[in-house]
């Protein structure tokens, strides 16, 4: 089955800035954009860090100086200096389950995505992978048919009723061995805009393994 990947969501006309990039344009940059953070490039293109409104705002709230260094001018903060390191990054083939999974396994709001030698080519969000949950219904229904019923099972057209309301998918009707059930609705949970399966399919025939009855054969004694 064919999964939505990273490139199909990402944005690939990103806003970046350079390790040197001062903290006010930083700042400018999120207002301007109306976004929470951007990726840190080196020369090459190649991701070396994000930075944040959280990490502009630890920044710009730092500790109280000692009072022999209160009248020490201050450098003004670049990138390199507020951004968080290693960046967290994904490729561009990778899954939108992989990059959900790795968003809410890291805690972050955003991953750039780079190819293969670590250059940026776009960058995708949480609110990007939104957008999974608002597929039509009518198009989740095609892939539950076409992918998984015909694509996998070979299952007839019209033996099993596929319903879908605002992503949650109801299959009614039969397959041919018992052991499918499960593999089904696994499958069909899997699809990109599916958010549950009720599944009220059952089976022509119960292959699950048995065991014989009674006691155990005693060895035979020699």
């Amino acid at each position: 089955m064919k999964h939505i990947k990273v490139g199909d969501l990402m944005t690939a006309d990103v806003v970046s800035v350079t390790p040197k990039t001062a903290f006010k344009d930083i700042a400018k940059l999120l207002a301007q954009y109306d976004i929470t953070g951007l990726p840190v490039l080196d020369e090459e293109d190649r991701v070396v860090g994000v930075v944040s409104q959280t990490d502009l705002l630890a920044r710009a709230a730092p500790a109280p100086r000692p009072a022999r260094e209160a009248d020490t001018p201050t450098v003004p903060p670049t990138a390199d200096g507020v951004m968080s390191a290693p960046a967290v990054t994904i490729g561009a083939e990778e899954t939108a389950a992989d990059a959900a999974r790795l968003m809410t396994r890291r805690g972050i709001e955003r991953l750039p995505v780079v190819d293969e030698e670590d250059r940026l080519v776009g960058i995708i969000t949480r609110r990007d992978l939104l957008r999974l949950f608002v597929r039509p219904d009518s198009e989740i229904r095609r892939r539950v048919d076409d992918e998984v019923l015909r694509g996998v099972f070979g299952v007839p057209v019209g033996e099993i009723e596929v319903h879908v309301v605002d992503g949650i998918v109801t299959l009614d009707g039969r397959v041919e061995l018992q052991s499918q059930l499960p593999a089904l609705v696994s499958l069909v949970e899997q699809l990109d805009g599916v958010v549950a399966v009720a599944s009220r399919v059952t089976a022509r025939t119960d292959d699950a393994p048995t065991t014989q009855a009674g006691r155990p054969r005693q060895a035979a004694q020699w």
